[in-house]
């Protein structure tokens, strides 16, 4: 932000500029004014750069982790590798078990992508006893990540003490782990959010090494009856305060956005953070758009996802189907991805972002053609598009069939558009422009 604010495209910045199609010089002032983060640790070798904000594609990100008793740190790792062949563009560390520094580790030193995390967790692994911990833990935890090489970390500072008592008519009170660590430390100790009150601190760290805030939502809502009610929107004015904070020490802001929320109030949603928080980029967990889902809820969030980007959003934190449920493996992994890239390609064509429908038009003409191979290729899952094809036909069949087992030969639609299209020319031939035999013999005589 400070080179951008300087009138320097950095490599960074060109980077970006080359990935999303669009100008250098519209990167850095987008930066420069703070509508786009690109995450960049300088401890983090071997990273690709990537832009976050509206002038740019959607972008969406995968949780990974261990808990207190399941996964370890090979499991993490091939969770990573995982996520970004399915299209993650950044991944968040969510370690709350044993090892958390040393899996963390080991996942930056395998990420091309901006890896993220949320410190409070190791900062409670370390000491399980909440009312024990201080200011001083916290920022220690914080700096060690950064040397590490985290691009960016969600820190719960917006949880102060005034929004408290706003949770009382929610039927979740509070779902973020985050929050509500903040919350149980500020009720025994009666005091203000050390997050908050450390804030300048904080900042420090930011500086030294380049790391991008990404200012959680403690108190986002756990269901559709708290959505929208006035502790989220206290938060939200609270983290507007704190990103004009950060921006002036040139430090890179992202705003966390709401976890269940209504389809009709979305839009609002996005339009009432972009206002608060001065169009720093917006990174949403879902929505998700309804609370029954149990075991579908990546599908119920991938909705809300795509409402949220086409509205505003600028990242789509993932669902799994195991939300709520229990820790997601590998093949939950992929199901959420893919469900969200999805989500997020979809806002890009109704934003009309350059080049996003190329992909789209390219498949379709692969579908016409019967050319199974491209299809495969153009699809966000091949392995599964190919798995689906080729399970119900002869192998014989795989890659020169002009029909799949959905109609066969006889009844397949392109097939036979094909052969309507090849005499509709033929007819168009015969005909004098402007004159129509059968109309002509069909009118009365004069």
């Amino acid at each position: 932000m400070a080179f951008a604010r300087q009138g320097v495209i950095t490599p960074e910045m060109r980077h970006v500029a080359s990935v999303e199609s669009l100008e250098p010089e519209m990167i850095r002032q987008e930066v420069a004014s703070g509508r786009m983060v690109i995450p960049a640790n300088v401890n983090h070798t071997g990273l690709k750069p990537v832009g976050i904000g509206l002038a740019a594609r959607c972008k969406i990100n995968a949780n990974i982790g261990n808990s207190q008793i399941s996964s370890g740190l090979d499991e993490e790792v091939e969770k990573l590798r995982l996520a970004v062949r399915h299209g993650a563009d950044t991944v968040m560390d969510l370690s709350t078990g044993k090892g958390i520094s040393r899996i963390r580790q080991a996942i930056i030193e395998h990420s091309e992508v901006p890896i993220g995390t949320v410190p409070i967790y190791e900062v409670v692994e370390r000491q399980p006893d909440v009312r024990r911990l201080t200011a001083q833990m916290i920022l220690d935890v914080i700096e060690e990540q950064a040397e590490q090489g985290v691009d960016y970390m969600t820190v719960h500072c917006g949880v102060v003490r005034k929004i408290l008592p706003m949770i009382e008519s929610r039927i979740t009170k509070i779902v973020s782990r985050g929050g509500a660590l903040m919350a149980q430390w500020m009720l025994h100790h009666g005091e203000e959010n050390p997050l908050y009150t450390h804030f300048d601190q904080l900042l420090d760290i930011c500086v030294r090494h380049d790391v991008t805030l990404s200012l959680g939502d403690g108190m986002r809502p756990g269901c559709l009856h708290d959505a929208s009610d006035a502790a989220q929107f206290a938060e939200l004015a609270v983290l507007g305060e704190l990103t004009t904070k950060a921006w002036e020490r040139n430090v890179q802001v992202m705003i966390e956005g709401p976890g269940h929320v209504p389809m009709d109030q979305i839009e609002m949603n996005m339009a009432r953070e972009q206002e608060i928080c001065h169009g720093a980029p917006f990174y949403v967990l879902g929505p998700l758009v309804t609370d029954i889902a149990a075991g579908y809820d990546h599908i119920a969030s991938a909705i809300g996802g795509a409402i949220a980007a086409w509205k505003g959003a600028s990242m789509l934190c993932y669902v799994t189907p195991k939300e709520h449920l229990g820790l997601p493996h590998a093949e939950d992994v992929r199901n959420g991805i893919i469900a969200y890239k999805i989500a997020a390609h979809a806002a890009d064509i109704a934003r009309k972002r350059p080049q996003a429908r190329d992909r789209d038009d390219a498949m379709s003409r692969a579908r016409y053609a019967f050319d199974w191979n491209q299809q495969f290729e153009l699809a966000l899952d091949p392995d599964r598009a190919r798995e689906y094809h080729d399970e119900t036909l002869p192998e014989s069949a795989h890659r020169t069939a002009e029909f799949c087992s959905m109609c066969g030969p006889r009844f397949c639609a392109y097939k036979l558009s094909r052969e309507v299209a090849e005499k509709s020319r033929e007819l168009a031939s015969t005909l004098v422009p402007g004159h129509c035999p059968e109309q002509a013999a069909a009118a009365p005589a004069p």
